[in-house]
C-alpha cells in the first residue's frame, strides 16, 4: 500500500545495518554461484522464524552484484548468528570457503554499521513501508520530524 504523505523511520534503539550480498564474476559457472545465491534466503528464513536471533527486517536487490540490507538489534546478535555452528550461515561460509574461496568465480562482501540511538533519519513519500520504515516504528515525518536535522535531534531526545 502506498503511504501518501511524508513519513520517518523512528528507531528507540541503538541498531545495526548490515549490507552483504555477492557477485557473479563468472555467469557460465552456475554450479558455483548458484548454491552461494540460495544460501541467503534459507538463512533469511530462519532468523525471520526465530525472531529472538535479532535480525529486525532485510531488503534484497538482485543484479550481477546483489545487495541485501538487514536491520539487526545489536552486532552481537549478528555475530551470535554468523558464528552459530548451528545455524544456516555456518556452514554456507564453510562450503563457500571449501568450493570457491579466492578463486575469482563468485564474490561475496559485507559491511557492518553500527548505530547508536538518533544517530540515524529517514523520509519516505508516496512509498509503501520499505527499509527502515519496515525496522522501526513509521510516522509522519511533520512537527519534530520535518526536516532531515530535526529528525535526527528529535531521536536523541
Amino acid at each position: 500500500m502506498i503511504i501518501k504523505q511524508r513519513m520517518t523511520a523512528k528507531m528507540d534503539k541503538p541498531f545495526v545495518v548490515f549490507l552483504i550480498g555477492m557477485r557473479v564474476n563468472k555467469f557460465w559457472k552456475f554450479h558455483k554461484w548458484i548454491p552461494v545465491a540460495a544460501a541467503m534466503p534459507r538463512m533469511i528464513k530462519e532468523l525471520m522464524i526465530n525472531k529472538d536471533m535479532g535480525l529486525i527486517h532485510a531488503e534484497t536487490w538482485f543484479g550481477r552484484t546483489t545487495i541485501m540490507v538487514q536491520y539487526w538489534e545489536s552486532f552481537e546478535k549478528l555475530e551470535a548468528y554468523a558464528r552459530n555452528k548451528d545455524a544456516q550461515h555456518f556452514p554456507a561460509w564453510q562450503d563457500f570457503n571449501r568450493r570457491i574461496k579466492s578463486n575469482g568465480d563468485v564474490g561475496i562482501w559485507h559491511e557492518t554499521y553500527l548505530i547508536p540511538k538518533g544517530n540515524c533519519e529517514s523520509v519516505y513519500n508516496n512509498m509503501p513501508r520499505f527499509g527502515l520504515g519496515k525496522a522501526g516504528e513509521l510516522i509522519p515525518a511533520i512537527g519534530n520530524y520535518h526536516h532531515a536535522k530535526d529528525r535526527v535531534t528529535a531521536g536523541r531526545e
